[in-house]
């Protein structure tokens, strides 16, 4: 398995050797980050925050949102089961609780669990970027994004438009989907499904996923918007493995809707934005599939908000100022009836100074019902040591509420805590960052220390499956520190026959002073990342073909290393009709990613593609 990651090592490095040829440009500094309030090229952001851009979601070897993340650096994706059925992201050792999801800028809390934050309507190739943030996003998002944020990006399209995309694979995997962009005058909409559906890879692991997702936009006159959308995600599978290992026919059905209306106002420097949103999911649980009646969950949870969003520009910076409300409601037949409210008021302010300096701070403030008012203070600087080079720190502070199910859910394998105290954390950033016309580089040290964390662990026993029960609890202090480095380099070398487009590399590495007494286990702190290599290659071939190639090495805290190869090969895929195949896990490894689930061997895929402008 080592060798196997060394020669592609050495293989991604002699390019970076010979790479310096060609005029190709990188364009990420022209892209905003919004955050919702302020927007900042890519460029000037002073923390480390990842662009997942549109050529990569189409020819990365992955089938969904989980899958694609899986290759960002410092992002840890530990799925049970394929093409996203369902996974807990991670970022900077931080668990699935600790990270926030946002479509288009819009939250996806989920107050039952966080195991639901990656339902998401959205099919993978109706999103134009993802952006990464990595660290803590409580004074810019709130309490949910403990240790980093995921915004998930789509766009209006000016033009008609059609795509149709089929697949099958192993595991009688198969589905597709259907995107059409249909804008009459101003108004502009998108409207896109897809299916995707597989027998399993191994016992009671079967999966039906189908997303629906309408997004449309209307302008107004020059200065005001109207935007709306609306998506519904089904998903039924099997959960052999997903949350214990004493039931194998574990079944659950899952339906998230979400909508969303907007209204956006611009007139020369000042900006407001007021949008209001709901999201349901609905869950089905059952311990034993076809015996319902042995023991099945129901529950249903509802998140409304309005929130309000400003920037003014002058000659003394840009600051922005925000109001949020929310209300999250759980009527579960486990967890019983609850409800809770939260009040959210932000402002913050950005300079720039002495030519190369510009310091951005703020205070996200934050009452909860029921552990009254919180603050996230933080502040960001950087300074511009050349048009391509930036150094930059930053500090702030983090804060998660539990959820409902780490307060209240009980069954046979699984016990409740009510008494669980909020997580907190201070953390500390800072870096360096390199974007060239071909090169782009950075380097970052962060420092994270956490009070309350919270983790379930359950006694050792002799006898197995392990009869004891998984009880939550808070773990007093915990440090989490690390270094992550990242390269990527548009190469364009060779011929018209065969050209070698760009690769990319990275290395992360994670501390934590995480320890549990001896025998007791851990679900979820214990099974932090602690090294992670990425390193991925594209090539062109007769200007038809591209062939994508990504391996990935992970150790984590309590689990054995592996090694993972995957492929993707596509032909005319910016033509009006094209072909793909995809092989992942080449090296065929034996691993676990999440609970108990053993993730597939070697398994391939192939499809078409139609484009009609």
């Amino acid at each position: 398995m080592k060798i196997c990651f060394t020669i592609i090592f050495i293989f991604l490095s002699l390019n970076l050797v010979c790479a310096f040829q060609d005029s190709t440009t990188v364009e990420l500094g022209e892209i905003m980050i919004m955050e919702n309030r302020i927007g900042i090229p890519f460029n000037k952001i002073s923390r480390n925050i990842t662009v997942i851009q549109r050529r990569d979601i189409e020819t990365v070897p992955a089938r969904s949102i989980q899958e694609l993340l899986a290759f960002t650096p410092g992002v840890d994706v530990r799925q049970r089961g394929v093409s996203g059925v369902q996974a807990n992201i991670g970022i900077r050792g931080g668990s699935f609780e600790q990270t926030l999801m946002l479509i288009n800028g819009i939250k996806l809390t989920d107050p039952q669990t966080g195991h639901h934050m990656m339902n998401i309507p959205v099919p993978l190739q109706g999103i134009q970027r993802i952006e990464v943030l990595k660290g803590p996003g409580s004074r810019i998002f709130g309490q949910n994004a403990f240790a980093g944020a995921i915004n998930i990006i789509t766009t209006l399209p000016d033009t008609k438009s059609l795509q149709i995309q089929g697949f099958g694979g192993d595991f009688g995997m198969r589905g597709g989907h259907i995107i059409s962009s249909l804008p009459i005058g101003n108004y502009k909409q998108t409207l896109s499904v897809s299916h995707d559906a597989s027998d399993g890879h191994w016992y009671n692991s079967d999966f039906e996923v189908t997303n629906i997702f309408y997004e449309s936009g209307y302008e107004i006159n020059e200065k005001n918007e109207l935007n709306a959308m609306f998506g519904f995600t089904d998903r039924e599978f099997g959960a052999n493995g997903f949350y214990t290992d004493r039931f194998p026919d574990q079944w659950e059905a899952i339906q998230t809707y979400l909508s969303a209306l907007s209204h956006t106002y611009r007139n020369n420097n000042l900006y407001f934005q007021t949008r209001a949103y709901w999201r349901r999911n609905v869950d089905e649980f059952r311990l034993r599939r076809n015996e319902p009646e042995f023991f099945t969950n129901f529950h249903t949870s509802d998140v409304l908000a309005l929130e309000f969003n400003s920037t003014y520009t002058s000659k003394y910076g840009v600051t922005g100022f925000g109001l949020e409300g929310r209300e999250e409601i759980i009527d579960s037949s486990n967890l019983g009836n609850h409800s809770r409210s939260f009040l959210g008021i932000f402002a913050e302010h950005r300079i720039e100074f002495l030519d190369k300096f510009d310091l951005r701070a703020g205070v996200y403030s934050n009452y909860y019902s029921q552990f009254g008012w919180r603050h996230f203070p933080g502040a960001e600087i950087g300074f511009q040591i050349n048009e391509t080079s930036r150094l930059y720190s930053n500090i702030g502070n983090s804060f998660r509420i539990p959820s409902y199910t780490e307060l209240f859910y009980q069954d046979a394998s699984n016990t409740s805590n009510p008494n669980l105290l909020p997580e907190e954390a201070r953390n500390f950033e800072v870096g360096w960052k390199l974007n060239k016309s071909r090169l782009r580089a950075e380097l970052v040290y962060f420092y994270r220390f956490t009070e309350n964390l919270i983790d379930y662990t359950r006694a050792p026993s002799t006898v197995q499956p392990n009869p004891n029960q998984w009880t939550p609890g808070n773990i007093s202090q915990v440090t989490f520190n690390g270094l992550e480095s990242s390269i990527q380099y548009l190469v364009n070398l060779g011929s018209e026959n065969l050209k070698i487009k760009d690769f990319s590399f990275s290395y992360n590495f994670i501390n934590a002073d995480l320890i549990q007494p001896e025998g007791v286990e851990s679900r979820f702190a214990l099974n932090s990342l602690r090294n992670q290599f990425i390193g991925g290659i594209n090539a062109e071939f007769f200007k038809k073909a591209e062939l994508t190639i990504k391996g990935r090495y992970l150790e984590r805290v309590a689990l054995e290393p592996y090694f993972l190869l995957d492929a993707r090969l596509d032909y005319n895929r910016l033509k009006k009709f094209g072909l793909f195949v995809e092989v992942s896990n080449i090296t065929n490894a034996d691993y676990i990613e999440a609970g108990f689930v053993q993730m597939p061997g070697r398994w391939f895929k192939a499809g078409f593609m139609v484009n009609i402008d």
